[in-house]
């Protein structure tokens, strides 16, 4: 399974930028600014449009840069122009079915996020600073680029860190605008994306940028992968004290599922949450009422362990183990009950094979008795291999009181008569 990373906390985001670095993984680069380059004949008012994929140093860090030279007539475009424009040449350049979506969702997100600025129906708004063909190479040329990468299949993961927004003001058609622009915020409030302010007096994520990464299914948390390939880049603008560096991090994810040998007991891997806390001053009677208390929840397995503190006082360490969604529930009880100061948390993966409950009846000196006992098996390819046959103690005890025989001698022989039940069972092994 493969991962980007796209890390952005050095330069923000905009569409040119997250370009050039998504054209430094592609295996040639130069294949998509020759599509890029016929947008020219996709919109009208553009006489010329050269795309170019040029090296620059920054602190001494050799990053891509995308270079346009446009000349078109156009100050404005609508809505339904950038659309049917779009999808022409969606369909004329061979982009797949997911990489159409995400170039339609990018633009989408771009004019709804002005439709709800300023108040007016989508096909009466003319756009400015997105009429440019400009936004179109952005979109078009970031969707081939992940399109090539496979980038819209299902084992591709992409990552993305908080994004810094910048600050001050903007000038735009509109006039002067703090920054962000409204029409970048409200596409952000729409996603996943984190952010956060500064670093410094300028915009740091443009409208594009910001849809381009919002409708992508990114995750905002640690990853864990095998890098194969770095690659920097960098927009137009140019800042004293702020890098604006945007490095894209390439390679695969390495998991038990792809790297560990496959093995029939993955199916039963679960999560599982262990609270653990020490206390030193709680007393035997709180302790015993605490156990029973939780007998009573829905917790998977509730101990005690006597311990010795730093300060060489005798201690207990509580350990309970539970599903995750109700841990917080079982913490506040744990502090109310036992006072401790804090709950560790540690979540953790096991293995629980499947078990069942059934019952039978056994013969001892030509009388019947019910025996309830438990049944432990794995499934394998529709076999169930047992792991365990354990009859139910309190059944066997009470068989031994009413037979009068010793309860280790009613336990060997019930456990042979349900180990006989088995072994002409097709279904296990």
């Amino acid at each position: 399974m493969n991962l980007l990373y796209i890390d952005a906390i050095n330069s923000g985001i905009s569409g040119d930028m997250f370009l050039a670095a998504l054209l430094g993984l592609v295996e040639d680069p130069n294949l998509i600014l020759e599509d890029l380059r016929k947008l020219a004949n996709y919109l009208s008012g553009v006489s010329k449009l050269e795309i170019n994929l040029i090296k620059k140093k920054i602190s001494g860090i050799l990053v891509n840069q995308i270079k346009i030279d446009v000349k078109e007539t156009k100050n404005h475009r609508s809505s339904k122009s950038l659309i049917n424009a779009l999808n022409k040449f969606l369909e004329e350049n061979n982009f797949s079915g997911q990489a159409k979506k995400y170039a339609n969702s990018v633009l989408n997100s771009l004019i709804q996020a002005e439709v709800e600025v300023h108040g007016e129906l989508s096909d009466k708004i003319h756009l400015h600073e997105l009429s440019s063909v400009d936004t179109l190479i952005d979109i078009l040329g970031v969707s081939k680029a992940l399109d090539i990468l496979g980038g819209f299949k299902e084992d591709f993961e992409i990552y993305c860190s908080k994004l810094p927004l910048g600050g001050g003001t903007i000038r735009t058609a509109h006039g002067i605008l703090p920054v962000p622009a409204p029409a970048t915020l409200k596409i952000i409030e729409k996603s996943n994306l984190l952010v956060r302010s500064g670093p410094i007096e300028s915009e740091l994520v443009t409208p594009t940028g910001a849809a381009l990464l919002a409708n992508l299914n990114l995750k905002v948390q640690d990853y864990k992968m095998k890098l194969s390939k770095t690659v920097y880049s960098t927009g137009q603008k140019e800042f004293k004290d702020f890098l604006n560096i945007l490095r894209l991090f390439f390679g695969e994810i390495r998991t038990m599922d792809i790297y560990e040998k496959k093995h029939y007991l993955q199916k039963y891997l679960e999560p599982i949450t262990i609270l653990e806390t020490d206390v030193d001053d709680v007393s035997g009677e709180i302790l015993g009422n605490f156990i029973k208390k939780f007998e009573e929840e829905d917790v998977l397995d509730v101990k005690i362990l006597p311990s010795i503190t730093k300060k060489n006082r005798p201690s207990h360490v509580i350990k309970i183990m539970c599903r995750p969604d109700i841990k917080f529930e079982l913490i506040e009880k744990i502090l109310e009950e036992l006072g401790t100061l804090g709950v560790r948390i540690n979540i953790v993966e096991r293995v629980c094979i499947e078990r069942q409950n059934m019952d039978h009846k056994i013969e001892i000196n030509s009388k019947k008795y019910e025996l309830n006992y438990k049944i432990s098996f794995i499934d394998i390819e529709g076999k169930k291999k047992i792991i365990n046959i354990k009859p139910e103690f309190e059944d066997l005890k009470r068989i031994s009181e009413l037979s009068g025989l010793p309860i280790k001698k009613i336990q060997l022989f019930a456990q042979s008569q349900l180990e006989q039940l088995y072994k002409s069972d097709e279904d296990f092994i």
